[in-house]
């Protein structure tokens, strides 16, 4: 239901436009001043108002571009008498929507009133579409200017415009839903339905009926029919996320309908068509599953038509800083305190590219989005990381990994070098932000890349 603030300090006014509105089937809010009204805006959600030109302390004109400094596309019809067409006209030039003369005929207003809220509901529309489809779901979120990622944001210009299965391979927080997502609302079936589905959270038979739907009494507790994500999805994309954990009973029948395009609800006879896109991802090596017979063989090859195996987070350190410029920014009115987050202490990027990230792109913004929490001041210090994460990344960093008679100078100067290679590459070979991210000076740091010989 559409709502409408009605602005009139006459007192009869309101209420009489609020009876009228009310029988067309608006939802109706009033206000007697101008203040009054920009105070119900600030909570409200409304969808048109309906405001005198002449009213005291602010007056049309003043609170339609008060209005319009919040909402440029909210519109506003301005009410006046005789003596106020020239500022009806002014306020036209400045974004009202129409203006109606006092007394008005009711028709006439209800015309006026209809025509602006459809078409600020095809704003809304539009907006919410390009919402979703260009900043939640577009490349905007998946983060990262490595090598690795510039090929996956190819594969997915690719893949998008086709209809072929999608296998994504990844371990766990390495985006894979993120990745369908781009993909479907990337492609000609943006507009239909995105449907997603964890194999892993339900048990057999619940699985089934969630997928296929069921009919009513085709088991105890089903009192109604129920379509399942197939019907759901018909026209659009279904995403199976942990499609490796699929019974072999539901392989089989997963397989009948990427072959025929057709089903039965649980406990029903009549089949079913769809039109459905199909993008799996698994957080296991599925060629190795079929080697283990845990897996059908046929079942594998209609699901990877195109493969794609996401990047590992330790295996694009250049990513982390942008990564974390993202989170800051997410998870900004986390903040407890109005001191803005600038980036990281200098020691705790050197944690981040020292470990090793078993938890992927989830686990970094689990650990930013607790630190923003936690800090105080205009940088993450260690102090503010969560402990568990702390004792994992020193435990990491502990001596079992070099040989017990490794020779301490040959040692020192291989890390080193090392150290000192990778900081340049992750800078873009900026040597002062190098030097600043192993915390030496600029002119150690040049005597440093002199010895090692590093061009």
């Amino acid at each position: 239901m559409e709502a409408i603030l009605i602005v009139d300090d006459e007192k009869n006014y309101p209420p009489i436009l609020s009876a009228i509105l009310k029988e067309e089937g608006f939802e109706t809010l009033t206000a007697f001043s101008g203040k009054e009204a920009l105070e119900i805006l600030k909570d409200s959600d409304v969808d048109l108002v309906l405001t005198d030109m002449k009213m005291p302390f602010m007056d049309g004109i003043e609170l339609l571009e008060r209005i319009k400094d919040k909402d440029p596309d909210l519109p506003v019809i301005m009410m006046t008498a005789h003596g106020t067409v020239e500022k009806a006209v002014e306020a036209m030039q400045k974004g009202a929507y129409n203006y109606i003369m006092k007394p008005f005929d009711n028709e006439r207003l209800i015309i006026y009133v209809n025509k602006a809220t459809a078409m600020y509901r095809v704003i809304k529309e539009n907006r919410q579409l390009r919402s979703v489809v260009e900043s939640k779901y577009s490349f905007g979120n998946i983060i990262g200017k490595s090598k690795n990622m510039r090929d996956l944001y190819e594969m997915i210009q690719k893949v998008a415009p086709a209809t072929a299965t999608v296998l994504i391979e990844g371990e766990s927080g390495t985006g894979k839903e993120l990745v369908a997502k781009s993909i479907h609302f990337n492609g000609p079936r943006r507009d239909k339905p995105f449907i997603a589905v964890s194999c892993s959270a339900l048990a057999e038979s619940l699985l089934e009926s969630e997928l296929f739907g069921h009919e009513k009494g085709a088991f105890t507790g089903a009192v109604s029919m129920k379509k399942g994500r197939f019907e759901l999805a018909d026209g659009g994309t279904l995403f199976l996320d942990e499609i490796g954990e699929l019974s072999q009973d539901l392989q089989v029948k997963l397989l009948r309908v990427l072959q025929d395009k057709v089903f039965e609800r649980v406990g029903g006879v009549r089949q079913i068509s769809v039109d459905v896109r199909f993008i799996t991802a698994t957080n296991k090596r599925l060629k190795n599953e079929v080697a283990e017979k845990r897996f059908r063989e046929d079942l594998y090859f209609r699901l990877n038509v195109v493969h794609i195996v996401l990047p590992l987070l330790r295996h694009r350190q250049e990513d982390i800083r942008l990564l974390v410029d993202h989170f800051i920014k997410k998870y900004i009115s986390e903040r407890l305190i109005n001191i803005p987050i600038t980036g990281l202490d200098p020691e705790v990027e050197r944690l981040f590219y020292n470990y090793s990230w078993p938890g992927n792109v989830r686990e970094l913004e689990n650990v930013i989005e607790r630190a923003m929490v936690l800090c105080p001041g205009e940088k993450i210090k260690v102090s503010d990381l969560p402990n568990d994460f702390k004792f994992n990344v020193y435990d990491a960093q502990q001596l079992n990994g070099i040989p017990e008679n490794a020779k301490l100078y040959e040692t020192l100067y291989t890390i080193e070098k090392k150290m000192i290679k990778r900081a340049l590459r992750l800078t873009n070979n900026v040597h002062s932000e190098a030097a600043e991210l192993l915390g030496v000076g600029k002119s150690g740091f040049s005597k440093k890349i002199k010895k090692y010989e590093i061009d």
